[in-house]
């Protein structure tokens, strides 16, 4: 029977819990209202000589200190969406069925809830903007229909616009979501809510407005994950929850990462804008840089505090939270007034070019010094700071892999870790090499570019067998504990959208639809001009190209077995798609993306049409080299497979003495008796 006391007991507990909740309400709302008066107050500031040198009139107060305090909510709620979501999905562990525990479940109803509050900053944001652009007040903005049709126009609104759609997806995503299962997809899908806005801005014009966009995009996912999970971890620490060591330990990490990532793309991102060092300290948009990589330095050096004093004392004492939430907090605090600095630097003019760009580094960013000649193509390199990077990033963690399986005295054949090694090689060259640099500017290069990452990099690295790598080297979770990257890993190759993407049907079809889309369906010829668009068709080349490429010859698990004959009817079943989608664009008299290529006024890219024909020429040459390299593969595995067979038959039979062969022997023996019956 329980005492008198024990009902008070559990109400302190609630209580707590609650008080709790509150605290961390309480801290975001102050961070909020930080980011948002440090940026307005850092714009107004610089307002008046940004209207200046845009020649635009005064909008009024309310659009000049009011878009800098909502940009700023905008961006600490999408900071605290994505961590949010990144906490639930790899900070603490699910239940053992599956369903979400009760950390992972209010991160994500959090996220639910930031995301609302993106979507709502967002959609203030498009009317501000628009006042902002055309200088107008704020209240000859708010017009519904002057809105939606003036959002199409100004690019910066528009993504604001779209924004407001994604995340309002992304909230009802949140509010249903209860399986551990959903929680990469909803964090992958808070990446793609960011990108609109994060391709469009200062970075996205001017002089190498290619290396200033893609940095960007590190710099805001990087700042998304360490901001958002530190809120969270922090919620999660004010709460007692059962996982806190792990979580913080786990969050240390990318904590870590996330600054190198800041740090070296703060730099570049500065270096576009501010060419000579006197600008960092004559003109504002260089004391602001100055003022944000402080703010970094004191952040690094909290972090580095905590990770001296927080983690060590949850690993002694589980129960020991208060190193780890006054440091949390305070950095927080710091971050948020940081958000508001970047904020107002957005918002601020970078120095004057000194130089009137040309139409092709209007376009492009940057210049090219000629007609593409074999020494171009291979040694005039622009390194591409999101393809480039991943190359290398792969290359890495793949040579760790090998070295952590041969310190530990297991083998790994070397076949693999050449085959993976020439896929990044592959795909650095046609990124960053003269391949990557005049990509965009000539249709022919671009193909070409297509070729090596749809038809060449994918087999490499379906041969090089990086899922079984990973799982042989990463180490078991082992029963009762979380689960780690390794369980991470079999999650992802057994879940249901594994099993239906790996379906061979649907992989020819991804494989195959998406360039006759792509190139007949008219994408190509409206987005040519767009950076995003860019990356996103070399992102679709790779994946369509991985999943088909490892349905077919990959090496790694598969949530599904295909049979040879199968695999073999993949093959000529889609490549030749390759060499009639060349043929058809040889024979096209509509040059693609015409309009965009004349625009960039390359007197040696005159003749279009040739240029066109040399594109799609490409597109049916290549095609048959994929092909032998395939059936080579296949033909290799087909004997090996034989080859395993024979010996695990030859081993049985030692075990057994030949019995399985005795049986064989004794069933035609008898077959031959009954024959030799029916004959009598």
């Amino acid at each position: 029977m329980s005492s008198p006391q024990d009902p008070p007991a559990a109400a302190d507990v609630q209580a707590n819990r609650a008080g709790s909740g509150s605290t961390f309400a309480i801290v975001a709302a102050v961070a909020g209202a930080v980011a948002a008066m440090v940026g307005a107050i850092v714009v107004g500031l610089s307002a008046a000589q940004a209207l200046t040198l845009l020649g635009i009139p005064d909008p009024g107060p309310v659009t000049t200190y009011g878009l800098p305090a909502v940009r700023a909510v905008a961006d600490l709620a999408a900071a605290l969406t994505m961590g949010s979501l990144l906490f639930a999905a790899f900070l603490v562990p699910p239940q053992k069925d599956g369903l979400l525990d009760v950390g992972g479940y209010r991160a994500v109803r959090r996220a639910g809830t930031s995301a609302l509050v993106w979507a709502g900053a967002a959609a203030l944001l498009v009317p501000l903007t628009l006042s902002d652009t055309t200088g107008q007040p704020l209240g000859d903005s708010l017009r519904p229909e002057q809105v939606w049709r003036a959002a199409d126009t100004v690019d910066v609104a528009g993504s604001w616009r779209l924004t407001v759609f994604l995340a309002l997806a992304l909230a009802v995503g949140c509010r249903v979501a209860l399986r551990w299962g959903w929680t990469p997809v909803l964090l992958g899908w808070s990446i793609v809510c960011l990108m609109p806005v994060a391709l469009t801005g200062h970075s996205s014009s001017g002089g190498s407005h290619d290396i200033a966009t893609n940095s960007l995009i590190l710099h805001l996912l990087a700042t998304g994950f360490w901001v958002g999970g530190l809120f969270a971890v922090l919620a999660y620490a004010l709460r007692g929850g059962k996982w806190t060591g792990l979580a913080t330990r786990r969050f240390s990490l990318i904590a870590t990462v996330a600054f190198a990532v800041i740090a070296i793309s703060g730099v570049l991102n500065a270096w576009v804008r501010i060419p000579e060092w006197s600008e960092l300290f004559d003109t504002t948009y260089g004391q602001l840089v100055l003022a944000k990589t402080a703010a970094l330095i004191v952040l690094g050096v909290i972090g580095y505090m905590q990770r001296r004093a927080a983690i060590p004392a949850l690993e002694a004492d589980p129960s020991d939270r208060r190193a780890l939430i006054r440091f949390a907090g305070v950095e927080a605090l710091i971050f948020s007034a940081t958000v508001g600095l970047a904020v107002g630097l957005g918002r601020t003019p970078p120095p004057e070019l000194r130089t009137v760009p040309s139409p092709a580094e209007v376009e492009l960013g940057y210049n090219l010094p000629g007609a593409p000649t074999a020494a171009r193509l291979f040694f005039d390199w622009r390194f591409d700071l999101i393809y480039g990077t991943l190359a290398i990033v792969l290359a890495v963690l793949y040579i760790r892999g090998v070295l952590r399986l041969r310190a530990r005295g297991d083998a790994w054949p070397i076949g693999r870790t050449i085959a993976w090694l020439s896929g990044c090689a592959v795909l650095l060259i046609a990124t960053s090499s003269g391949i990557g640099r005049y990509a965009p500017a000539m249709f022919s290069v671009h193909m070409g570019q297509h070729m090596l990452l749809s038809m060449l990099a994918p087999i490499l690295f379906a041969l090089g067998g990086p899922v079984l790598l990973s799982l042989r080297a990463l180490p078991p979770a082992g029963r009762d504990n979380p689960p780690g990257p390794r369980e991470w890993i079999l999650a992802a190759v057994h879940n249901p959208v594994s099993r239906f993407m790996t379906q061979p049907v649907v992989a020819s079809v991804f494989f195959v639809v998406g360039f006759y889309a792509l190139y007949m369906g008219g994408l190509f010829d409206s987005f040519v001009d767009s950076h995003g668009a860019h990356l996103l068709m070399n992102l679709h080349f790779l994946l369509s190209g991985y999943l088909f490429y490892w349905v077919v010859i990959g090496i790694d698990p598969k949530p599904r077995q295909v049979e040879p004959l199968t695999k073999v009817g993949m093959i000529f079943g889609s490549l030749p798609f390759h060499a009639f989608f060349g043929v058809a664009l040889m024979s096209m008299q509509t040059v693609l993306g015409g309009w965009f290529y004349r625009s960039l006024g390359l007197g040696w890219n005159d003749n279009l049409h040739d240029d066109q024909r040399t594109g799609g020429s490409l597109a049916w040459a290549t095609g048959e080299i994929p092909l032998v390299v395939v059936m080579l593969a296949l033909l290799i595995q087909w004997s090996r497979s034989d080859e395993k067979l024979a010996t695990r038959l030859d081993r049985a039979a030692e075990r057994d003495d030949d019995a399985e062969l005795a049986r064989h022997n004794a069933m035609f023996a008898e077959l031959a008796k009954r024959d030799r019956e029916v004959r009598k």
